[in-house]
């Protein structure tokens, strides 16, 4: 009796450890996610690591191979059902992207991050990270940081930091020396791409793409901005007036290119027939000697002797 029972209990054990092994066991992977399966913590591992990627290798130099050289994992691709056993643990990586702050920060609260100018300003900077996890350096991204978004922040601020501290505006008619606040503003776009580019290590680093950078607002102290404000000002009346002088001198000149061309025409209209009468006399002493240019001289005086005998008879 106590023998059968004991074989229904092992039997009854055996048959809920299955039960359960196939409810918690069985699994999906959706569109839109990835899967990382560890065997008692141990990852997966394929031959190679980042280092040998030709993507994510060529985005790093030899010294830092050397530190974020990370191995080849297996991710499971979207659809299942899959089964892993029950020393086995499942990760799962949404790939969507993801928007955060730059002021976004685990530890601390703020509202900007503060860096400084070449001129040492003190400015004040908020914008966005989109960014999503690497599908080729997942083992970075969940192994190899604690916090993968706080890296990349971390590493985006220092980026911008130096680029804001080294920034060079292209040098224009009328601009206020020494103001780099201005410059700052009105390339957000080149530095946005800068910092785009700067980051793309960050997928070989940490796992994670950054997909775009938005920096929003450049902001100096409010006294600052004030006084920037009226150096502004002035600078834009100071290029306003040279855009009129520039307008009325370009005028003048095109009015007086105009009248040179027009005294050109007049003078030309006037020498023309002077032109072909010498070629005409020429070409008569050249047939004829100077009998011809006598007689030529006597036709064409005709009408200014029988204009002068009219005068002559009207008065």
């Amino acid at each position: 009796m106590i023998s059968t029972m004991i074989l229904i209990g092992l039997v009854f054990g055996v048959g809920l450890a299955a039960l359960l092994t196939l409810l918690f066991g069985v699994y999906t992977i959706g569109p839109t996610e990835r899967g990382v399966v560890t065997t008692f913590g141990r990852v997966q591992r394929l031959a190679g690591s980042t280092g040998d990627d030709p993507q994510l290798g060529a985005l790093l130099t030899e010294e830092e191979k050397g530190r974020y050289n990370y191995p080849n994992i297996r991710v499971i691709p979207p659809g299942g059902p899959y089964f892993k056993w029950p020393w086995q643990k499942l990760y799962k990586v949404g790939m969507t992207i993801q928007t955060t702050d730059i002021t976004w920060d685990p530890d601390i609260r703020q509202e900007f991050i503060e860096a400084v100018t070449k001129d040492n300003l003190t400015v004040s900077i908020t914008g966005q990270l989109r960014w999503r996890p690497c599908e080729r350096n997942l083992y970075a991204y969940l192994f190899g940081v604690a916090n993968p978004a706080a890296h990349v922040v971390g590493y985006f601020i220092s980026v911008l930091r130096d680029r804001v501290a080294t920034f060079q505006g292209e040098a224009h008619e009328g601009a206020v020396e020494g103001v780099s606040i201005n410059d700052l503003r009105k390339n957000l776009s080149s530095i946005n791409r800068y910092m785009e580019e700067a980051c793309r290590k960050t997928s070989a680093r940490y796992g994670v793409e950054l997909d775009a950078a938005l920096i929003t607002t450049i902001d100096p102290p409010s006294d600052v901005d004030e006084a920037l404000a009226s150096i502004n000002t002035t600078q834009n009346q100071v290029a306003a007036a040279i855009s009129q002088s520039k307008a009325d001198a370009d005028q003048k000149l095109k009015m007086a290119e105009q009248a040179v061309q027009i005294a050109q025409n007049r003078a030309a209209a006037e020498a023309g027939p002077l032109i072909e009468l010498g070629k005409t006399i020429t070409a008569m002493h050249a047939t004829g000697g100077m009998p011809a240019l006598e007689a030529y001289l006597r036709n064409a005086s005709l009408p200014l002797r029988e204009k002068a005998a009219q005068t002559v008879v009207n008065l």
